[in-house]
């Protein structure tokens, strides 16, 4: 995986076709859109698409890295996820009772031949990728603005 310890720098930029977005990270160029449910052009996947992607594909790679580290006998790995937002119901003293947390699901089917105890360990693995510790973990975050 690519090194953590660098800054990593990605731009975004949203001209006035409503929210089809264009995203580069390096060399690469991707597209995020919203659905034309509510006004998008739908042109590519929402920003939470994104971010289940994101998620999905470091656990993956996380995944086959110890798995290659081990040698296990794995043919394929596949990530599914689900992001939904969830009512707050055990949350008594919550400020805001329509509260909500997000809620993210992950299902990971590994095709090889392994025990119990390899797929046990595969799953506490997973949540060992950065991406993972990320969305755990506090982020702090600084924005600017300008106008050009």
């Amino acid at each position: 995986m690519a090194d953590t310890g660098s800054k990593k720098i990605v731009h975004i930029h949203l001209g006035n076709t409503n929210y089809k977005t264009s995203l580069t990270a390096g060399q690469h160029e991707l597209t995020a859109d919203e659905p034309k449910s509510v006004g998008g052009t739908d042109a590519g996947p929402d920003p939470y698409d994104y971010l289940l992607m994101s998620l999905g594909s470091c656990t993956a790679i996380t995944l086959r890295m110890y798995i290659e580290r081990k040698g296990w006998d794995v043919d394929d790995i596949y990530v599914e996820l689900r992001h939904f937002k969830d009512h707050a119901d055990d949350c008594e003293d919550c400020d805001d009772k329509s509260a909500k947390i997000d809620k993210i699901e992950k299902e990971i089917i590994v095709k090889g031949d392994l025990d119990e105890d390899q797929l046990n360990r595969l799953l506490e693995i997973s949540y060992k990728c950065p991406v993972n510790k990320t969305l755990r973990g506090s982020i702090e975050m600084n924005a600017a603005i300008s106008q050009r």
